[in-house]
């Protein structure tokens, strides 16, 4: 079967597609956690001195003794063979986005050659992956191969259920034999530790005496776009890169606006609820679901959790995105750009600090000019943001992301805070010495009497700034669809740990020299925003002034790329942030930045090697032979004395011709090597590279709008994006 006939026959296989709806109907007080080894089942299962243990454990990170982690692998096996588990896992987060697992069966042998199952406390402690096999950044040579895996109690053990049988995942940290952080879980408890500490000092200046460990919760909003399988099959492009590298813009995309909060395709709301009810049997508060609003693009939103789960809840909610996907015809997008043209996908992350005992304390209440608390916790973060915006910038800097950011679509790559105009004015009087009464929002009426008034928000929303406030947490919306959420958290977390240790030792002395508290949060916060101020900006993030004047008036950085942002990583203002606050070694620090410089460079690799297979072996051979068959016919006609334009012709040569110069050029480039160093080689492939790969698309796009549509061999955007 041939190109075109393959796209052919996966348009017709696809309309006649019906949606199948294989979910269990069951109420969600049945099925909610039910495969998650939560508190409340420890409590059934566990004595009760060792429920006390495990409790204080997940709730304040106290250590738990051996002894009592033999109770809990006991009950935990137990419970897992109860649901048909055989196997069990520690489920863990190396520096790929993805999860990582390594399975093995609760069987041994006795003396007598009979099988037994065993699951103790030190198997549920510690496994031992292949540490030098994962991305280490040079931590790890491949002859010192040891790492470890060890469980994290904080988050709690689930039965992940496939049609291939049910294994008990622990969630758990990965590490060096030296030592080292190799994943993402473990600078994410860190920055949450350094967090903690930080606030306690400046709520204890504040005359709080009742406080509770302090944690970071996160709400991730999941943005992705589903394609079937029969369109995917014949695109490489989305197979191996996720997303198109060819294909010239349908005649109707997103323009008018039709497909944001529409009705969601029959097909796509079957799929949905099947990921929710297993997204509920495994403790993920699953809370919306929409359209988005590019054709064929979709949201899934959480409720908040703390930071640590919600990171871990991420990574599952990604797996069973596309495990289910696959279950229902679909290929899974979690590309931030699979399609030009249109919006891509992003991933944004909803955070905020607090405890059992001061609450959120990013939450302004209704006069935010009076509840310090929160003046001094919002002005550690836009001092934050101010010092370390280039940080934010770095660890959402991929490839792939690239794309999204900076277009009218996606916050640009130069970071600010968005407070809204109540706020805004709140900090900058307090820059100039006083404080207002702010107003709220007042009453919504329509004078429609059939609809019920109801309370205003004190401030509009931003949806052009990369770091907003939304009413009692941040938006950072620059984070893309395909990352983990571990990065962004370990950076906000860190940066808001630093600056609140700046405000506490400011307000050490201005309380020392006999200051009221109102008087020395006033004389910190004003310090503050003279300082930091600059990085406060409500404005049209999207517009060219604004572009202009962050950089040359307000000192912000503009840093594009990844080729750009990710050295911010070896640069000593971050290093000696890290190290200072415990969340990551120099040595560490430093593994990162090489392995997503590597990352960054071997992206771009596979897609310019697929741009160059693809128009040598797809594209040309298609525009060659449908420009014979047109030469044929023109000589057949004019052999009866007419004749055709042989414009279009002329017009298929002249863009297969470029398109072939522009790929061998292409090749010449990837086979470049003598850099100076990873940032030069970096820079190379986001110039030279990219600059080639966007070239080779012009002429194929071209040569989709002039060659004969059932020659035409890849599925083309107006079936992917709408045909479901």
């Amino acid at each position: 079967m041939t190109a075109n006939e393959v796209r052919h026959v996966a348009i017709t296989e696809v309309l006649n597609r019906s949606a199948v709806d294989t979910t269990e109907i069951r109420p969600l007080s049945e099925i909610w956690a039910c495969d998650v080894f939560n508190l409340d089942k420890m409590e059934e299962a566990l004595s009760k001195n060792a429920f006390k243990a495990v409790k204080k454990t997940v709730q304040t990170g106290e250590p738990l003794d051996k002894a009592t982690a033999d109770i809990v692998a006991a009950a935990m096996k137990a419970w897992a063979m109860e649901k048909g588990a055989k196997f069990f896992s520690h489920v863990f987060y190396p520096l790929t986005n993805i999860t990582a697992e390594k399975h093995d069966g609760f069987i041994i042998t006795n003396a007598d050659g009979q099988a037994i199952t065993e699951f103790t406390g030190s198997l549920l402690i510690k496994g031992e992956p292949d540490g030098s096999s994962f991305p280490n950044g040079s931590l790890r040579m491949t002859n010192a191969a040891r790492g470890y895996t060890a469980w994290d109690p904080t988050s709690p053990a689930y039965i992940m259920q496939t049609a291939n049988g049910a294994t008990l995942m622990i969630p758990s940290v990965f590490m060096s034999w030296t030592g080292e952080a190799l994943d993402k879980k473990i600078p994410l408890l860190r920055s949450n530790a350094a967090m903690d500490q930080a606030a306690r000092r400046v709520l204890e200046l504040m005359g709080e005496t009742d406080i509770a460990p302090l944690n970071a919760s996160c709400g991730p909003e999941q943005e992705y776009f589903l394609v079937d399988q029969h369109f995917a099959a014949a695109r490489p492009d989305l197979l191996l890169a996720g997303r198109t590298l060819f294909g010239a813009a349908p005649a109707k995309g997103q323009e008018f606006d039709d497909h944001y909060f529409g009705a969601i395709p029959e097909r796509v709301q079957v799929y949905m609820q099947a990921v929710e009810d297993k997204l509920y049997r495994l403790g993920i508060p699953a809370k919306t679901h929409h359209n988005e609003v590019a054709p064929g693009q979709f949201e899934i939103a959480p409720y908040h959790e703390a930071a640590n789960v919600a990171a871990d809840h991420q990574q599952l909610v990604m797996t069973v995105l596309k495990a289910t996907a696959a279950e229902h015809g679909f290929l899974l997008l979690l590309h931030e750009k699979p399609f030009a043209g249109i919006n891509g996908s992003g991933k944004h992350v909803n955070w905020s600090v607090g405890n059992a005992t001061q609450g959120n304390l990013l939450d302004p209440g209704t006069s935010p000019e009076h509840n310090l608390n929160f003046l001094l916790f919002c002005g550690a973060v836009i001092r934050g943001v101010h010092k370390f915006g280039p940080l934010l910038r770095a660890v959402i800097a991929t490839a792939s992301n690239d794309h999204r950011l900076g277009a009218n679509e996606a916050p640009p790559a130069i970071l600010s805070v968005y407070l809204g105009d109540q706020l805004e004015a709140v900090y900058n009087d307090i820059k100039a010495g006083k404080i207002a009464v702010s107003s709220d929002g007042g009453e919504m009426d329509l004078g429609l009497s059939q609809i019920l008034n109801f309370k205003r928000d004190p401030g509009d929303r931003n949806r052009t700034s990369p770091f907003a406030f939304t009413g009692n947490r941040f938006e950072f919306r620059a984070v893309g669809s395909s990352q983990s959420v571990s990065g962004p958290l370990v950076a906000m977390n860190t940066m808001l740990a630093d600056s609140l240790e700046w405000v506490a030792d400011r307000l050490e002395v201005q309380l020392e020299a006999g200051k009221s508290r109102p008087e020395a949060v006033a004389a910190v916060l004003k310090e503050l925003m003279e300082l930091h101020g600059s990085a406060v900006f409500g404005g049209d993030g999207y517009s060219a002034e604004w572009h202009e004047a962050a950089v040359t008036e307000r000192g912000l950085r503009n840093l594009p790329t990844s080729a750009d942002a990710l050295p911010v990583f070896t640069e000593p203002e971050v290093i000696e942030l890290f190290e200072k606050t415990g969340v990551l070694s120099a040595v560490e620090l430093n593994a990162r930045y090489e392995v997503y410089a590597e990352q960054y460079i071997n992206s771009i690799t596979v897609e310019a090697k697929l741009v160059s297979e693809l128009a040598k072996t797809v594209i040309y051979p298609a525009a060659l032979k449908y420009s014979a068959e047109l030469a044929h016919t023109f000589a057949a006609v004019e052999a009866v004395g007419a004749s055709f334009d042989a414009a279009p012709v002329k017009v298929i040569v002249e863009h297969a011709n470029r398109l072939m110069q522009t790929v061998a050029e292409l090749g010449t480039e990837l086979e470049r090597h003598d850099f100076a160093d990873t940032a030069a080689h970096m820079q190379h492939f986001a110039t030279k590279v990219r600059a080639l790969m966007d070239q080779a698309r012009v002429h194929a796009d071209a040569l989709e709008a002039e060659v004969d549509d059932a020659s035409w061999p890849l599925p083309k955007y107006r079936e992917m994006l709408f045909i479901k």
